[in-house]
């Protein structure tokens, strides 16, 4: 086992954006004087999502979604390793986390295009509803993501957090990527600001 680089810079920086701007929406969702606030936050995220569907795609090795989506038998195995304190280590994102990844990527979007609607004032009630409801399961998900995290990094013995911002693990040396891809967190960066602008108007 090797300290190899496995995140490149557009999975950590989306990651991370991801990160800031849900806690600014969840922030500003009760307060009529940051509704423009709240909505660019929601746009940010649906930006970096959607870029980040791109990017698992045609991203680096572990970024994308062939390499770390399997199927539900897998996903249980590794949640009975982590009971059984034996779990499989896996350079990327484990079977487990792989789900949890659609889930809050496909719930983020669900949600932004549902506020959307209620800041164009379209939908009347069930649109504020149906973006509540779906936020607060964007909620949940979340906190389970954080507590698989932090048993993922008791189970393996390897801090998950500082890897999201170092971009290194621990695996063998073949399984590192050959390169941490800067330029195209210009990209991420752009369809953020456009979805963000988007969402404001």
């Amino acid at each position: 086992m090797h300290k190899i680089l496995v995140w490149d810079w557009p999975v950590r920086i989306g990651h991370w954006m991801l990160v800031g701007a849900f806690a600014l929406a969840w922030l500003s969702s009760e307060s009529e004087a940051w509704r423009l606030v709240h909505a660019c936050a929601g746009g940010t995220m649906a930006g970096v999502v959607i870029f980040r569907l791109f990017w698992g795609v045609v991203g680096t090795r572990h970024a994308r979604f062939a390499s770390f989506v399997r199927g539900p038998g897998a996903a249980l195995a590794y949640v009975r390793g982590l009971a059984t304190d034996s779990p499989p280590h896996v350079v990327g994102h484990n079977p487990a986390g792989g789900w949890a990844i659609l889930a809050l990527l496909g719930l983020t979007l669900l949600s932004a295009a549902s506020g959307w609607f209620v800041y164009q004032d379209a939908g009347g009630t069930w649109a504020e509803d149906l973006h509540e409801g779906l936020s607060s399961m964007l909620l949940g998900m979340v906190l389970l993501h954080v507590a698989g995290v932090l048993l993922g990094s008791l189970a393996h013995r390897e801090n998950l957090v500082h890897a999201m911002f170092s971009g290194f693990k621990q695996g063998p040396a073949h399984a590192a990527i050959a390169t941490a891809r800067p330029l195209p967190v210009l990209v991420l960066l752009g369809c953020a600001v456009l979805c963000a602008w988007w969402f404001a108007q």
